[in-house]
């Protein structure tokens, strides 16, 4: 027959056993949790990468429509000008007088210097509305990836 003492440290015994067990139990049910929280934040981190990798391939291919754009407009805008300047050495080798000269050379210099001067208003223009048509997918990308870093942090 089992004496009090040993009844009690049986029960004692069964009951640190059920402390340890519920510890570890509880420690599994953590520890699970954590590595479900991991799994999906990893799992959110490489969805953010994907998304920023296709900002920045969007950005690139405007950056490349745009530059062939502008490298179009360039050469037209130079065969242009050959043109003319061909046209107006033409038109000096037919002047009778040194003054119809000067004033065809003067007519040519003000035509290809206001030409210049529009055209790079222009091109300056087409680069400003191509550095932000270029930045806009990054900039959208930045916003999206700063919220989300957020809520993963929180």
């Amino acid at each position: 027959m089992a004496t009090k003492s040993t009844k009690d440290a049986a029960a004692a015994g069964f009951a640190a056993a059920e402390q340890i067990k519920t510890v570890v139990t509880e420690a599994n049910d953590r520890a699970k949790t954590a590595m479900e929280k991991n799994a999906k934040l990893i799992e959110e981190l490489a969805e953010l990468g994907r998304g920023n990798v296709e900002a920045l391939v969007a950005s690139s291919k405007v950056a490349a429509k745009g530059i062939e754009t502008l490298s179009q407009d360039a050469a037209n805008y130079s065969r242009t000008r050959f043109e003319e300047a061909t046209a107006a050495f033409k038109s000096f080798a037919d002047v009778k007088s040194a003054t119809d000269f000067f004033k065809l050379q003067g007519d040519f210099a003000r035509s290809a210097f206001d030409s210049a001067v529009a055209e790079s208003a222009r091109v300056s223009e087409n680069v400003l509305k191509l550095a932000g048509d270029v930045a806009e997918p990054l900039t959208s990308r930045y916003a999206v990836a700063a919220e989300r870093v957020k809520t993963l942090a929180a």
